[in-house]
């Protein structure tokens, strides 16, 4: 069956089963899935309990061989401290331990500081240098026994060493030491899995060497170096410091660190050998629900039939309808939903015959109006058409006039503007004449001051050459007055000398005579020295009195020409301050002139601004109006339009109203 559309009808049983079943599906699907990983991880939970288990047990039992090695070790220590024995019993206790274990079959051995080596009798032990073997090196670091890190004897051994600083009273340092081969540790760390199919190794923390594994190939190799990508990512993880439980390389590992070393100790499980049970589950599972799916659509498929079943005959009656037919019936009654919707479907075509035959009067005066309105519309057009025209013509004019308006009131705004700024810069131009023919009043007043000062400039210096001459004659009287003392300071030293020499002839009676005679002659050469600085002094004066002279005549004939020339200034500064005052006058002349334009100018470009403004006002009424009958232009068409779709819709209404059929045609039943 096909819609009028030409597209495939799709029922609703159809959709329904499109729409339930995929859900249901699923539904399984996902309790499939869920029950699945619900028990995935079930498992994998109690695999990791049992791992973890597992080698936690592991870590204990190697700790304690490990401490049940060293505290044997520890016990012969403190036996040979306490007893401090001599060589030969010294030698006799190595002895008993060689072959005692054969977890240390070389028994113990020792090695003192001057390179000595004290082994057993039967051992091989051998070293070439004791000194610098890790054992006596690290075993320099403590007094209790530990064990070192991993490394190679001399004999090409993998071994681990306890060693430790023998506290005897042999005076000499002395480290005691005992081997561990790694094969050894190899059988204890796989003999102590008890996770079937799990496996385990034995790694330094330190450097990542592999102490035990049940590869003995891959003893003292590290993990970093290795080709086995699993063991390189668990050396990367150990050096992260990361020893939580992971699944690494399709590996649940876990890690324990085993006390009072380095090592770390790691057990792992194949993630193939953990989920090997649930996949039969997961088998059993999905085939249950195939069969559950299955039997889910049949039953889906039955009631949905049953339900559809009366909806297609009301599908009929409603294809019926719209392909105009309202004079069929709805025959299916029922008290369910379906026969609710029957009853209405039922009632809503008797609406729908009186509505038609309703529609059908009206839609024929309807299309007799609208004929009459599409005559009356074409008309309006045409005269509101003939109106717009008109209207944009007058709108060009006066657009032109507003232009022409505009354009004179903007050069007479300009105009203004420009005779404002030549008033305003006259104005400045007078305010600077002023204040020019101030400053030149000033001016000439400073000037005359300065020729009376230039005059009394030259009465002082012609005061201080007199003071100077004055200073030179006296200066000459004084060196007149200085030669005469020089003369009385010779004539005195010429009195004492003879006056000494007197005294000298009368012996005893004239040494007091003899003394003053000295004292005076002292005094005269005083005086002769001091004349003659003075004379030195007075020279200095007079050279300085006559530079002075000099200078001072040079200064009165340079103020004589400075006099000069401040008159001549003083007589320039007269022309400068007429010809000002002249152009001052002339200034604020032009002021007036240009006051008088300005008035003129705003008064214009005033008259201008409003011309302007009505013409933009009558402008902007002109759009306005222009506007307005394109309005009613368009309003026109549009009612125009309006009265044709009117009767082209009142047609097609009549045309639509008569598919509809609400009376049975002659003949029919």
């Amino acid at each position: 069956m096909k819609e009028e559309s030409g597209k495939r009808m799709v029922s609703i049983k159809v959709k329904l089963l499109g729409i339930i079943l995929p859900v249901v599906i699923l539904i399984m699907v996902l309790l499939v899935g869920i029950s699945y990983f619900i028990s995935r991880d079930i498992i994998k939970a109690y695999s990791e309990n049992l791992l973890s288990s597992s080698i936690e047990n592991q870590a204990n039992q190697i700790e304690a061989w490990l401490n049940e090695n060293l505290a044997a070790f520890q016990a012969a220590k403190r036996a040979i401290e306490q007893t401090n024995p001599g060589p030969e019993q010294l030698q006799a206790i190595l002895d008993s331990y060689y072959g005692f274990n054969d977890n240390y079959p070389q028994g113990l051995y020792i090695a003192e500081e001057n390179g000595n080596l004290l082994t057993a009798a039967g051992s091989d032990k051998n070293e070439a240098d004791p000194l610098q073997t890790v054992w006596y090196q690290e075993g320099l670091t403590r007094w209790n026994m530990g064990f070192t890190r991993a490394y190679t004897s001399a004999a090409g051994a993998e071994v681990i060493s306890a060693s430790g600083i023998l506290k005897d009273a042999s005076g000499v340092i002395r480290v005691i030491s005992a081997d561990l081969t790694l094969e050894r540790i190899s059988i204890i760390v796989n003999s102590f899995i008890e996770m079937e199919q799990a496996r385990a190794f034995l790694v330094s923390g330190t450097d990542g060497t592999v102490l035990a594994h049940h590869d003995n190939g891959l003893i003292s190799t590290g993990l970093s170096q290795s080709g086995d990508d699993f063991l390189r990512a668990v050396g990367e993880k150990i050096d992260r410091q990361d020893l939580d439980m992971s699944e690494i390389d399709g590996n649940m590992t876990a890690f324990a660190q085993i006390q009072g070393t380095d090592w770390i100790l790691v057990s792992y499980i194949p993630t193939d050998v953990i989920y090997a049970d649930i996949k039969g589950v997961r088998t059993l599972m999905a085939v249950i629900g195939v069969v559950s799916v299955l039997i889910l659509a049949v039953l889906v498929e039955r009631v949905v039939h049953m339900v559809i079943r009366p909806v297609k005959g009301l599908t009929d009656v409603i294809t019926a309808m719209t392909g105009g037919d309202f004079t069929i019936r709805v025959g299916r009654k029922s008290s369910d939903e379906i026969g609710i919707m029957s009853r209405h479907v039922e009632s809503f075509i008797a609406s729908m015959r009186e509505m038609i035959a309703s529609i059908h009067g009206v839609s024929r005066k309807l299309n007799e109006e609208a004929n009459t309105s599409n005559e009356v519309s074409g008309q309006m057009y045409d005269a509101s058409r003939l109106q717009s025209q008109s209207m944009k013509e007058l709108n060009v004019t006066v657009e032109q006039l507003s232009l022409s308006v505009n354009e004179i009131a903007d050069n007479a705004t300009t105009l203004a503007t420009v005779v404002a700024d030549t008033k305003e810069d006259g104005a400045q131009v007078d305010q600077k004449m002023r204040e020019t023919v101030e400053i030149s009043i000033r001016g000439k007043s400073d000037m005359q001051r300065v020729g009376g000062a230039m005059t009394d400039i030259d009465a002082s210096m012609q005061k201080l050459q007199q003071a100077i001459n004055k200073v030179g004659q006296a200066s000459e009287e004084i060196n007149n007055i200085t030669g005469v003392i020089g003369n009385i300071a010779d004539q005195t030293d010429l009195l004492s000398l003879n006056a000494s020499i007197e005294a000298a002839r009368a012996g005893e009676a004239g040494r007091g005579f003899a003394v003053v005679a000295m004292e005076i002659g002292q005094l005269a050469k005083t005086s002769a020295e001091a004349v003659h600085n003075i004379e030195i002094l007075i020279k200095e004066i007079n050279e300085l009195v006559g530079d002075t002279i000099r200078q001072t005549d040079e200064s009165v004939k340079n103020i004589n020409n400075s006099s000069r020339l401040v008159g001549d200034a003083l007589k320039t500064f007269d022309t400068i301050f007429g010809d000002i005052d002249k152009v001052s006058g002339l200034v604020q002349e032009m002021i007036r002139k240009v006051e008088q334009v300005d008035d003129v100018a705003t008064n214009m470009a005033a008259i201008s601004q409003e011309q302007a403004a009505s013409s933009q006002e009558i402008l902007a009424t002109s759009e306005t109006m222009v506007e307005q009958a394109n309005n009613i232009t368009e309003s026109s068409e549009r009612v125009s339009d309006g009265a044709r779709e009117l009767t082209a819709s009142a047609e097609e209404l009549y045309g639509q109203v008569a598919r509809f059929r609400i009376e049975k045609e002659a003949g029919a039943q």
